[in-house]
């Protein structure tokens, strides 16, 4: 069945409107993309031919949009930086402004003449930090701890997908736990982690996209939300060398606390960067 592509869009907004779900034409393209078959920039004018399986499957993806099922976890992939990833249920969508720490990360080891060193992501989920920042630097090799074996699957099979799996290690680790240190290892130039950082009394607050399809212990970060950050500022010494650096993403009106935290531990704020929308998003530390 021939149908205008703009159309499909429109009345696919306004079902998902009318179900209390906000979306774009630009998600409703990737729907359409998956659904047919074809890139999503060839949907942008003009028309197309449904054929019936289609349509339903078209149908299909919005009846889990109607849901809040977020539109990558529909997918099973995400764009983030340079590249796609496989996502699902057991790890955190990657998001724009993640992207700042990746960026931040790569100037710095470029700068530091760190090509060739050694990095440490703690809280690997999807893996598109540490895959992200490996992919820059052939010479580069990391380790990826994470509490999920579930989401260390994902990230070992997104490490394929852009080839650095042949210098990533990835490792089943809870960094609260008492032997931590000993697994984990030394000697890092660089360590890496957007630690879960909401406050326990705000997840109830988070949208349905969130609170119900990313993994919650990826979310809450404790009742001051900075769990994860004293336990980590605990550990930075033992895991990096001296010159060495940390990033970390933070939560809005976090950054400065955390520089804290990490400051009575032997680090220097260097610099806190902010994200699309202002807010102080990423913190970087040296030792």
């Amino acid at each position: 069945m021939r149908q205008s592509t703009n159309l499909i869009i429109e009345n696919a907004l306004q079902e998902l409107k009318a179900a209390g779900v906000e979306s774009s034409g630009y998600e409703i393209r990737l729907l359409l993309e998956e659904a047919l078959g074809v890139e999503a920039s060839s949907l942008v004018y003009g028309t197309i031919d449904f054929s019936e399986d289609e349509e339903k499957q078209f149908a299909k993806f919005l009846e889990k949009r109607k849901r809040h099922i977020p539109t990558d976890k529909i997918l099973g992939r995400r764009g983030f930086y340079k590249y796609d990833f496989k996502v699902s249920e057991d790890v955190l969508t990657p998001r724009p402004d993640t992207e700042i720490l990746v960026e931040a990360a790569i100037e710095k080891i470029k700068q530091e003449g760190k090509e060739e060193g050694k990095i440490l992501e703690l809280g690997v989920g999807s893996g598109c930090i540490i895959c992200s920042v490996l992919a820059e630097f052939p010479a580069l090799n990391g380790v990826g701890i994470d509490i999920s074996a579930k989401a260390l699957d994902v990230a070992k099979e997104n490490a394929k997908r852009l080839g650095v799996d042949g210098r990533v290690d990835f490792r089943l680790g809870d960094w609260f736990a008492k032997d931590f240190l000993s697994s984990a290892g030394a000697g890092y130039d660089v360590l890496l982690s957007n630690p879960p950082y909401i406050k326990s009394k705000e997840i109830d607050t988070l949208d349905a996209e969130v609170k119900n399809y990313d993994p919650m212990i990826a979310l809450d970060g404790g009742p001051d939300g900075l769990e994860s950050y004293f336990q980590i500022a605990k550990l930075a010494p033992s895991l990096v060398k001296n010159g060495g650096y940390v990033f970390l993403e933070v939560g809005e009106d976090q950054a400065r606390e955390v520089g804290q935290i990490f400051n009575k531990a032997g680090f220097i704020t260097e610099e806190i960067k902010k994200d699309f929308s202002l807010i102080e998003r990423c913190v970087i530390l040296k030792k």
